[in-house]
């Protein structure tokens, strides 16, 4: 998945992937010192909870758009996610294709 996401990412004019991680501390970690302007966030994570990594980015870095990327895109996820502070929740099946048009839509609106 990080390959195919990282293909998609590099094909969106203007956007810089500054890195990925795996679990949940590493993601924390990673985004305490590179500070990022978006954050694209897996539920599933090893060593961890996507909620609750999402819930601490928020917590620290309100600013940071967050976009939920997952295979369970049941409502309460969703839900919760978006009560959460989450900007999207993607369902990475049938929503994977829309990621470059929600990017470009954030550097054009939020981001630049």
């Amino acid at each position: 998945m990080v390959e195919r996401l990282t293909d998609l990412l590099e094909r969106v004019r203007g956007l810089k992937l500054i890195g990925y991680a795996v679990t949940a501390q590493e993601t924390t970690h990673s985004i305490q010192e590179l500070r990022p302007d978006v954050v694209i966030l897996d539920l599933q994570m090893t060593n961890g909870r996507g909620i609750n990594v999402l819930r601490a980015i928020k917590s620290s870095s309100p600013d940071i758009r967050i976009i939920i990327l997952s295979n369970f895109p049941y409502p309460q996820y969703r839900k919760k996610c978006l009560e959460a502070g989450a900007d999207f929740f993607l369902d990475k099946s049938l929503d994977f294709s829309k990621m470059p048009e929600i990017l470009r839509d954030l550097m054009a609106n939020s981001l630049g």
